[in-house]
């Protein structure tokens, strides 16, 4: 039976990924969050901070968040960051 894994994904902990983020936002918001909520519709964050979190997720993860990637929809839930950082780990991992 062949256990290789092809899933690009399955080389990032989204678990790890999502923890870090929670803790991130808990500690510049101080309030705690839930990975679903709309981030910017919840009056949370601003575009601004945005940037805070695209300079947090390159630097925590190791990745480059440019062009398409900088869509504002990418950064709205916890769950969409770690689906972007899961992305982009996948992508780097195999180029």
């Amino acid at each position: 039976m062949d256990t290789t894994n092809t899933d690009p994904d399955a080389t990032v902990d989204g678990g790890a990924v999502e923890k870090d983020l929670l803790a991130f936002l808990a500690a510049q918001t101080r309030r705690t969050w839930e990975p679903d909520v709309d981030l910017f519709a919840a009056g949370g964050l601003s575009s601004l901070f945005a940037m805070q979190l695209v300079v947090h997720l390159e630097t925590a993860f190791g990745i480059s968040i440019r062009g398409v990637d900088l869509r504002l929809d990418n950064f709205r839930t916890v769950g969409n960051m770690v689906a972007l950082v899961r992305r982009l780990r996948g992508r780097s991992a195999g180029e």
